[in-house]
């Protein structure tokens, strides 16, 4: 039944004032500078006596332990039930790495970690950078459970009588990054100037999902937007930033208010980045990745370095033209709706290795051991061995357990779907769902409540390679067909219902 809408909106910064350890690669990282503010932004929106609440971060993921130290904050501090909270990242690369706790125990940690779990006592790892005058994990995790508990409760305190309008926009921003040659293999990053090369593995997807608020006087005051790439442009660089979001939130306010509020949502884009590996362009300045490297790279007339600061600025400016155009061909306007929210756990399978897998993984360690007896290892040798690290580990696991439970929100207002998961989830599952529903719109949201690596099509996981490994993530094809299948039953349900 519908009902009168309110809404909520609240930014808290997560800005640090300190150097920080940042997330997200092969090789250790401390903020030296702060190239633009990060933050968390809150939506709360209530409809009928029903809730949802999303909090989108600029943070390369939202682990468990974190869902939970923010769900604990707000007890008793705000009255709506907390599993109607939805917590997500934006995948920036340029933010906080912080205490995990048990979060990767399918997985066995970072990169570092697990090379550490498996390498002899007497072999040292040497780190490249030095993270003793950075903020700690554990620092890490208070302070930003403290400031997206705030965000929250200043969200969902802030209630008010709203309306809204969705539209669609189209923007290219992500391309597929996994690159597939003659000899069936595929690689993330993988140089396409080469004879061998025959196709991106997947496709992309352009299209914008948009929602916007506005106060009962239908004064703009919020935007939500639904884009299919994670935030990476600024992905290797040594300072704090909320890449491509940033930009686009500053260009939206120079136009619209500084007091407009944006909510940022990635969509089905684990095989998606905001670089086209067709039209390669080099980084501006050099990038310590051993699974990004041109042996003899081409002048290309083509975007900006998409590694730099000009191509976040790039992205930001076309993403903010698009909201900013469809916002002048609004026509639909509504002030109630029928808002329906169900969260719940879902049991998917654990990604297995064979014991033939397994022995070659032990054999790799072995003979690396044996060759570097005695020697300093770095993060090379990490991203190097961190397959076989990873397949040990899960050999390890796979007898103690062979499902592990994920959160996913399904949700309607009005004509428009949510539907979130916990995985940098590959484009084809998140095409799928949208070509399905039932829903007029449908917002897909990763990496949210959870962060459980990639979830890779069966494709992917014959041609191999980062993102498509054991390693790479908690399922396989398996749990990704259950995810769609389980997130359409949901959310068709709630259509045919009316």
């Amino acid at each position: 039944m519908k009902a009168k809408i309110k809404i909520g909106w609240a930014e808290e910064s997560i800005t640090p004032d300190k150097k920080i350890g940042l997330a997200g690669q092969f090789y250790e990282r401390i903020s030296q500078y702060v190239e633009t503010p990060i933050t968390v932004t809150a939506m709360a929106v209530e409809a009928g006596g029903e809730q949802m609440v999303i909090c989108s971060c600029d943070l390369v993921s939202v682990q468990d332990n974190l869902l939970a130290e923010v769900r604990e904050r707000l007890k008793g501090k705000v009255d709506f039930p907390l599993e109607k909270l939805i917590v997500n990242a934006t995948h920036s690369h340029t933010s906080f790495v912080y205490d995990r706790g048990n979060s990767c125990a399918g997985l066995g940690g970072s990169a570092a970690t697990i090379f550490q779990k498996f390498i002899p006592s007497g072999m040292i790892y040497q780190p490249l950078v030095d993270s003793s005058d950075a903020m700690s994990p554990q620092e890490a995790l208070t302070f930003l459970a403290d400031r997206i508990a705030k965000a929250v409760k200043r969200a969902w305190e802030s209630r008010d009588d709203a309306v809204c309008a969705s539209g669609f926009g189209r923007v290219a921003i992500g391309m597929c990054r996994r690159v597939c040659f003659t000899d069936g293999t595929a690689k993330m990053w993988g140089d396409a100037d080469s004879a061998a090369f025959t196709h991106l593995e997947g496709g992309n997807d352009s299209g914008v999902e948009l929602l916007y608020t506005f106060d009962k006087d239908k004064n703009l005051t919020g935007v939500v937007a639904n884009v299919a790439c994670p935030a990476q442009v600024l992905e290797h660089r040594s300072f704090v930033s909320s890449d491509y979001w940033g930009k686009t939130k500053k260009y939206l306010r120079e136009h619209f208010s500084d007091k407009l509020y944006v909510l940022g949502l990635c969509s089905a884009a684990g095989d998606q980045c905001p670089r086209d590996l067709v039209r390669w362009v080099q980084p501006e300045t050099p990038i310590n990745d051993p699974n990004i490297v041109r042996e003899h790279p081409r002048d290309r007339r083509a975007d900006p370095s998409m590694f730099d600061v000009k191509g976040a600025e790039k992205i930001g400016r076309r993403l903010s033209r698009e909201i900013i155009d469809v916002y002048g061909e609004l026509e639909d306007y509504f002030d109630e709706c029928e808002l329906i929210h169900c969260s719940e756990k879902l049991n998917l399978p654990l990604r297995t290795v064979s014991p033939e897998e397994a022995e070659i993984a032990e054999r790799a360690f072995r003979e690396f051991c044996r060759e570097n007896e005695g020697k300093t290892v770095d993060y090379m040798d990490s991203a190097m061995l961190y397959v076989h690290a990873g397949t040990l580990n899960r050999y390890e696991k796979q007898y103690s357990r062979e499902v592990f439970p994920i959160e996913i929100h399904c949700i309607r207002m009005g004509d428009i779907a949510f539907v979130t998961n916990p995985f940098e989830l590959f484009l084809d599952y998140g095409n799928r769902i949208r070509a399905r529903s039932l829903a007029k719109q449908t917002f897909i949201i990763q990496l949210a409540c959870g962060g459980y690596g990639y979830l890779p099509t069966e494709k992917a996981e014959r041609g191999g390679h980062y993102s498509a490994y054991v390693s790479s993530g908690y399922t396989g094809h398996e749990g990704g067909d259950l995810l769609v299948r389980e997130s359409l039953e949901k959310i068709n349900g709630f259509f045919k219902k009316a």
